[in-house]
């Protein structure tokens, strides 16, 4: 499949690999390529984001990401559906973190140092990329681009895709602001 990916797509997939190796995390999240593809300028992905306004927020992303990483990746509808079963999850952040120190619900314990070498991606970073293949393919392109990657982190439930949303950019926005399809991936 990556003999498919364009540079563009191959360097989003490096970029979340590094946002991971910078957070000490274990392994590559789908909130690293949302990380990488916000990082992107001059590529096909790059423009759709600046076109739907996304271009001068990317702090506001970040630290969305950032808070869901807080929760141990629950989204703003889970901790709400959490909060009608009578279960608050910001109490029980801040008495983990009180214990643990910040970030202890994450995941991403580094254990003695930073770690470097191979990061493996998670299940749901790897449905990312096989949801750009789905997503080239339904629009008869030949190549994948960052712009099915990003398709496909509008299209699967999830913290990045909540996290978009909130900031205007759905599967819906981002398909009517993409060029049209057929033929291939412009970019990279």
């Amino acid at each position: 499949m990556f003999e498919r990916f364009t540079k563009d797509a191959r360097d989003v997939v490096k970029g979340a690999v590094a946002h991971a190796e910078q957070a000490g995390a274990r392994s590559v999240g789908t909130e690293h390529i949302l990380l990488a593809l916000l990082d992107r300028e001059g590529s096909r992905a790059s423009f759709v984001l600046g076109a739907l306004g996304l271009a001068g927020r990317r702090e506001p992303v970040r630290a969305a990401l950032e808070q869901a990483r807080r929760r141990g990746g629950l989204t703003k509808a889970e901790t709400d559906a959490l909060a009608g079963l009578g279960i608050d999850v910001p109490e029980i952040v801040a008495r983990v973190e009180e214990v643990h120190g910040a970030g202890a619900l994450s995941g991403d314990r580094r254990g003695g140092g930073r770690r470097s070498g191979h990061r493996p991606f998670e299940p749901g970073a790897k449905d990312i990329l096989t949801g750009a293949l789905r997503a080239a393919t339904a629009r008869r392109d030949r190549r994948i681009g960052d712009e099915h990657i990003l398709l496909a982190l509008t299209a699967r439930p999830g913290v990045p895709a909540e996290v978009l949303a909130d900031h205007g950019v759905t599967y819906e926005s981002v398909t009517r602001v993409l060029p049209g399809s057929g033929g291939e991936a412009k970019a990279g």
